[in-house]
């Protein structure tokens, strides 16, 4: 019929996450930021300043991206040990396993 409009969907933004190469709604993710002194930050917001990498909220993920320095490619950046420290206690105390 003429003049009749039908419902559209909003797109939502589609990441892929760096360790398994999985993509998903942006918001399946958690995201990392480099912030401008050079430390890497777990962002829940999605909005801080800085470049951004995503990864599966699973443990296998993070601990590939910090294993094979898949997460300081994607950053560019070189992660200190203790930021390194930091950021595999954080997959280990708030990440599902799987």
């Amino acid at each position: 019929m003429f003049g009749v409009t039908t419902p559209t969907s909003k797109r939502r933004p589609q990441r892929t996450c760096i360790a398994c190469r999985r993509t998903d709604d942006k918001r399946a993710f958690v995201r990392l930021v480099c912030t401008e002194s050079g430390e890497v930050e777990v962002d829940n917001s999605g909005k801080k300043p800085g470049r951004g990498a995503y990864l599966c909220p699973s443990k296998e993920c993070w601990e590939m991206a910090l294993k094979k320095n898949r997460l300081e490619y994607a950053l560019r950046t070189q992660l200190g040990v203790e930021n390194r420290r930091t950021l595999s206690e954080y997959s280990h105390t708030q990440l599902q396993k799987g």
